[in-house]
């Protein structure tokens, strides 16, 4: 019966094991890290063969998400469906595939790219596959936080990408989707709240509470919303995108306090909804801006 279910496996579930949408969203703040790198235009291969690599190694590193979450994802109703879950694809073959991409990316990034970006990129295959996956989503409510900065990595490795070399402007790339994931992800994690505890993951709803949860998204909406404002601070950024910056990041506060006050029961998943175009609105403003008002301290990387 496993195999015919395995066999049955096409190639729609080997790209759901990726996490496509996830990679995608990753993959924009990637493309937009790679062009802030530069007052000009990205060289084609490196554009090309950057994103190619780092979405290659994030799917991956979903993929052994997959894995080590099979038990949790047959509990909870928003994975069950997933292919390891139901059986389509086996543990082997999902293990396998998983090792075949990451390889295919690391080496695109090492032979064609450089090697700063490849193993920037291979600590955060490692930071959310292992660390986060295996060990911190079950051991501790601050899980989200803590691994929360291998997601944040993609525009630094756009940057990277670009111009081999870390620069506090990419970095401040990093901090704004570090400050960004938390209440992002726990606003999910309120709207789940009662899966995540059957699936006995410690997700701070399940341990502290909805109402402390929910003032904890409202703190970090905070902080998040200060480490927007520094692009802008440092000269980075210009005026359109600390506008953007501004009324994107009301929106997400306003979202957030009506989370806390606790009377709308949509609140959850509208603030999760709202932050992922937060995010994707954000990136895109500071792309434009950077095009419009070009920062005269940018340095010039040569190519």
């Amino acid at each position: 019966m496993e195999l015919t279910a395995e066999a049955r496996a096409g190639w729609r579930d080997y790209l759901e094991l990726c996490k496509p949408k996830v990679v995608m969203l990753m993959i924009l703040t990637s493309v937009i890290g790679m062009f802030l790198a530069t007052p000009g235009l990205v060289p084609w291969d490196v554009l090309l063969f950057g994103n190619l690599g780092i979405a290659l190694c994030a799917g991956s590193a979903a993929a052994i998400n997959h894995v080590v979450d099979q038990r949790i994802d047959a509990v909870m109703a928003r994975t069950r469906n997933r292919p390891i879950a139901q059986g389509r694809v086996g543990t082997a073959s999902a293990v396998t595939f998983a090792i075949v991409i990451g390889l295919l990316g690391m080496a695109i990034l090492f032979i064609l790219v450089n090697a700063l970006t490849a193993w920037l990129t291979f600590a955060s295959l490692i930071g959310y596959a292992l660390i986060y996956t295996y060990f911190l989503k079950r051991a501790t409510p601050q899980n989200i936080v803590i691994g929360g900065l291998a997601g944040a990595a993609p525009p630094l490795l756009g940057w990277t990408a670009v111009t081999n070399d870390i620069h506090g402007y990419g970095l401040l790339l990093v901090l704004i989707i570090f400050a960004w994931t938390p209440p992002h992800f726990w606003a999910l994690a309120i709207h789940r709240r009662d899966e995540y505890a059957k699936a006995e993951i410690p997700m701070l709803p399940v341990t502290h509470g909805k109402e402390y949860t929910a003032l904890h998204i409202l703190l970090y909406t905070l902080i998040m919303f200060a480490s927007t404002i520094l692009p802008f601070a440092t000269g980075m950024s210009g005026p359109l995108y600390l506008l953007g910056a501004v009324v994107l990041g009301g929106g997400f506060i306003y979202w957030a306090v009506v989370l806390m006050i606790g009377k709308d029961p949509r609140a959850p998943m509208e603030t999760f909804r709202y932050s992922i175009v937060y995010l994707m609105a954000l990136f895109v403003i500071m792309l434009v801006d950077h095009w419009l008002f070009p920062n005269p301290l940018s340095i010039v990387y040569p190519f």
